[in-house]
């Protein structure tokens, strides 16, 4: 076995594992949406057996249930599976480095395998800290696509470097962007379960029976706090992506800003996070309108890594696929 296929080898591992831990997750918040449903409707029983009739009512507690263990269980495969699948895909990486000769994310194919892996380790970085099993699924099934298009449409095989990527700042601008893209995608998560736990807290007839497991879920505030943090350091780093894009772009083609598509977009999306960050402390945009504008903000990031690199002409044209 060569070095490219450990890469594709290794990447198809983890995309497996990524998918059995995104229904693993999913489980988890259904048995414990179904545990606090149940909690909720436990029956008030006299305090002690022969109580009089006019002795205290207290909610009777659940006992240990199948519903229970399954939740465990089940908490334990996701992020067991994560976890091996977060190594895997850490292995392919360093291997599709090796085999290309520079860090690995030269390219769309690259780019993706990278961000995808930035998004899972925030992701468990984040878990250390504080319990957030309930973004799992949405994260795993979010790397799940992203690696299955990488290998099976966006797959370029090893090529030599352009004259503008033969650059130290290959690795300072670039390894920025991936970074910010996975704590980006974390807490477009988080924003998207925000509007969604929003919409069920306020009676809205679409998240009704059909979407309990949202009881399993924190508060659309807790959310909108977790997601705030999160904009607010992509925002920061995504300052050092546009500023290095500049020098980079001084020292590749002796200006530092020449309205190319893709220097357009990446200023469009610090654009929407700056606004997102300014009108929620300055200006109380809090709640359901700020979560759309973090959205609005990881929509202009999708689009400027796919419609300006697949139909845009740029001197980005390397990012192509």
């Amino acid at each position: 076995m060569n070095v490219t296929e450990l890469s594709v080898m290794t990447l198809w591992g983890a995309t497996t594992l990524y998918a059995i831990a995104m229904f693993a997750y999913a489980i988890r918040l259904a048995r414990v949406a179904d545990e606090k449903v149940a909690a909720k409707a436990a029956v008030a029983v006299p305090v002690g057996a022969g109580a009089p009739a006019d002795a205290p009512l207290v909610a009777e507690a659940p006992a240990a249930s199948s519903p229970v263990k399954r939740s465990a269980k089940a908490a334990g495969i996701a992020r067991a599976t994560t976890l091996v699948g977060a190594m895997l895909h850490a292995v392919g990486l360093a291997a599709r480095g090796i085999d290309a000769g520079h860090v690995p994310w030269s390219n769309m194919y690259e780019y993706t395998i990278s961000g995808s892996f930035f998004a899972v380790a925030a992701f468990l970085i984040i878990q250390r800290r504080r319990d957030i099993a309930f973004l799992g699924a949405g994260v795993t099934g979010m790397a799940t696509i992203a690696l299955g298009l990488a290998l099976t449409v966006l797959y370029k095989d090893v090529d030599t470097l352009p004259p503008a990527l033969q650059s130290y700042w290959l690795v300072i601008h670039v390894s920025i962007a991936t970074i910010v893209t996975g704590i980006l995608t974390v807490s477009f998560v988080t924003s998207a379960l925000q509007l969604m736990r929003d919409s069920r807290a306020t009676g809205r007839r679409w998240a009704g029976a059909r979407f309990r497991w949202l009881e399993a879920v924190p508060s659309a505030a807790k959310l909108e706090a977790l997601s705030f943090r999160m904009n607010a350091v992509g925002f920061v780093l995504w300052t050092f992506t546009v500023m290095a894009g500049a020098i980079w772009a001084e020292h590749a083609w002796g200006r530092y800003w020449g309205w190319d598509p893709k220097e357009v977009w990446s200023f469009v999306i610090w654009v929407l996070y700056a606004a997102y960050l300014h009108a929620r402390t300055t200006q109380g945009w809090a709640g359901r309108r700020s979560a759309w504008l973090a959205i609005a903000g990881y929509v202009a990031l999708i689009m400027n890594f796919t419609v300006v690199n697949l139909f845009f002409q740029g001197l980005h044209t390397y990012a192509g696929s």
